[in-house]
Order: structure tokens, then sequence, then C-alpha cells
């Protein structure tokens, strides 16, 4: 089936598109000598796993969830990182992941030893790490800014101090640090942010007992306006001076401008002489970060609203006034039946949809180079049911 014929709505992934984005991460990461791990958080299609495994090393994840999807279906390395681990699945994350990072002192105290012990039974070594923050805020969306005043993620140099002069011992369980500032960015963010962390942590980074630096995700390393070199030497910079294994988790870079939400227009509603077009796909309900951020998703064929001849608002079936996309125009006017194509749509979709108003989940289709769609999954009713009770 062709793009033009899958049922709406739907997501469908070009996979010709993740590929060249996978082939630029297996360069970058053998010229930096580094490792590259898939952030599930952002992309966690797993029916794509066996590719993405053939060049990044592993997956990383949020919590227990994630992290056994990673271990069942990508294989290589597997990490998580989570602001607090719950008791009871400690030790299943533990049996699976061969890095564990702790948000404070407090989990790395309570949990450590046990992950530490459990970690050896399985013959892994150095997989206890710490996230830090540098306190350098390097991006503008303050719902993504970890490093804001009072942010929850992350040990600030004072506090990091202050926990190893009472208790020397923790720091020794430590095997290295992790940082995930940005969002979105580029390698010049992420210099910036390496000068903080390293005048505020690099003393500990010089340790001999720190063997690995994870910098986290948000490099958006895959655009084409990108500075791949620049993020190359800073890697290698870091590696030649503190003698570390360096990682990278993007999520967005894996899948960026690789995927599309199809959808139909349903009908046209005017009022005081806006038009709008209620779809069969939501904002809501289908690409949260539209309302969240807020983000405007490309839109193939269109222009902002009054470039072209005819311009309408988008929006839904659901109750919620608000679940509106934007407002976009076209060189034709539009009717009920014709169908748009939102593009980079294969990252936080998927992982943040849901059935408010009991919309249907799209369907997930992927895309072969020569434009042939086959489909993964389709949801229907019990879907929606199953998630309630």
């Amino acid at each position: 089936m062709k793009l033009d014929k899958v049922p709406t709505p739907a997501y469908v992934v070009d996979e010709q598109a993740l590929e060249n984005n996978l082939r630029i991460l297996r360069e970058v990461k053998e010229a930096a000598g580094c490792k590259i791990l898939l952030a599930q958080k952002c992309f966690s299609m797993f029916a794509e796993y066996p590719l993405i495994a053939k060049y990044l090393d592993g997956a990383t994840a949020s919590g227990l969830y994630e992290a056994r999807l990673g271990h069942e279906e990508m294989g290589g390395e597997n990490h998580v990182f989570s602001p607090a681990y719950r008791p009871e699945e400690i030790e299943e994350i533990a049996s699976i992941c061969d890095h564990v990072i702790f948000n404070s002192f407090a989990q790395l105290r309570r949990f450590g030893a046990r992950v530490k012990e459990i970690q050896a039974k399985r013959g892994v070594q150095q997989g206890i790490g710490l996230r830090i923050n540098p306190e350098c805020s390097t991006q503008d969306h303050a719902i993504y800014d970890p490093c804001a005043p009072g942010s929850r993620l992350g040990v600030t140099a004072e506090d990091f101090e202050r926990a190893v002069e009472a208790e020397p011992e923790l720091f020794e369980q430590l095997d290295g640090l992790h940082f995930h500032t940005l969002c979105e960015q580029d390698s010049d963010a992420l210099a910036e942010t390496l000068k903080a962390v390293q005048e505020r942590f690099g003393r500990w980074l010089q340790a001999d007992s720190i063997h690995w630096l994870n910098m986290g995700g948000g490099h958006h390393i895959t655009r084409k306006d990108y500075d791949r070199q620049l993020l190359i030497d800073l890697i290698r910079t870091v590696k030649d001076k503190y003698a570390v294994e360096v990682y990278l988790e993007p999520g967005e870079a894996v899948a960026l401008n690789a995927g599309y939400l199809v959808t139909e227009v349903m009908d046209i509603v005017e009022n005081h002489g806006v038009r709008t077009l209620i779809l069969d796909a939501s904002a809501a309900c289908h690409m949260p970060d539209v309302l969240e951020m807020p983000y405007r998703p490309p839109l193939k064929d269109s222009g902002e609203a009054g470039e072209k001849a005819y311009t309408y608002r988008l929006s839904s079936c659901t109750c919620l006034a608000g679940d509106i996309i934007g407002d976009y125009s076209f060189d034709k006017s539009l009717a009920p039946g014709d169908r748009l194509y939102f593009e980079d749509m294969a990252i936080y979709s998927m992982v943040k949809n849901n059935t408010f108003n009991g919309m249907a989940l799209p369907a997930i289709w992927k895309m072969d180079d020569a434009g042939d769609c086959t489909l993964v999954k389709k949801f229907g009713y019990e879907d929606f049911k199953g998630r309630l009770s």
C-alpha cells in the first residue's frame, strides 16, 4: 500500500530516512570514539530495533518498562536513569541494566550496593552512575530545562561536595557521571555545558574510579546544519583529558524527520471568518508536544497563515476547545475527504499518545525505500478499554 492509501489516522515511519539518520550517528561515534544509545523515551517503535541495533550500541530507559523493552528487543548495552526507583523494582532493573544511574546520593545510598552486587553476578562492571547538574541553562524552553533553579534533576556541585565530604564511601561506589541538559540543540550548547561541567565537576572526573561520562540527549546530531565536527572534537577532548568512555543518548536525532502522521479532513467549520478543518487526528491525543512546548509540526505542501491562497485552522474532533494544531495555508481550497501529511512525526508521538475522548490510536506503519507501506500494528476498541477498568 502506498502512503496516499493508508487508512487514517496513521503514523508512518520512513525507513530510508531512519537509516540515513543512523548512518550519520554511526559515523559520528566511530570518528569520536564514543558510544551512542537510543533514548527510548522519544522513539520506542521496537519493530525498528533490529535496524537500529546495526548502527547503535544499545538503548537507554527512563524506568523499568522501557528498560525491559530495550533488554528484550534491542540487545547491546542497556542503561537506565530515573529520578527515583521503586524498592520492589530495583532488583529487576539491576538484573537487566548495564548502567543504573541515580538522581541523588540518597538513592545511591539506598540502592547502590545492591545494584552493584546483582550486576557483579552477571559479570557487569562499572555500572553505577550519578546524574549531576552543571547549573548551566542553554535553552529557552523552561519545561525542558533541568538546570533551572530548584530543578529536581541531578546533583549540584555544592551538594555533591557536601555529600562526599560527609560519606566518602558514596563516591567510591560510583563508576560514572551523567548529565542531560540539552533540548534540540547544536554542539555549541554542549561546548558551553561541558565548560561548566569541567569547572564544577572536573576534579571528580579525574578520579581513577570514574570510568565513563554520559552526556545525555538533546543533541540534534542529524539536523542538516548541526556542527558534527565540533561534537567529535569535544568528545575526543573529554576522552583524552579524563580517560573516560563517553556516551550520548539521542532520541530525536535517531528518528528526526523520519515519520508522518497521516490524517483526513472530516468537516470544515467557519466562525467569525476563521475556517477550521476538523481532522481525525488530534494534537492533544496524537502529538501532545504541539500543546506542551508549544510546537508547530511541519505539514507537507503548506505555508504559514496568509502565505498561500487558502488559510485554515487545523483542529480535531475532540471536545477540547484548545485542541488546535495551528493555522496553515494551502494553494487550493480543501474539502472533507482530503488528506494531510504532518511531517517529523516519528518522535514524541507514539510514545506520548492517549485515548482522551475515546479517540482511536493511530495505526503504526513502516514505509520502505520504494514507498510501499506495511502495517506494523493496528489499534481498536479493546486497546482503549484495556487502559481503563
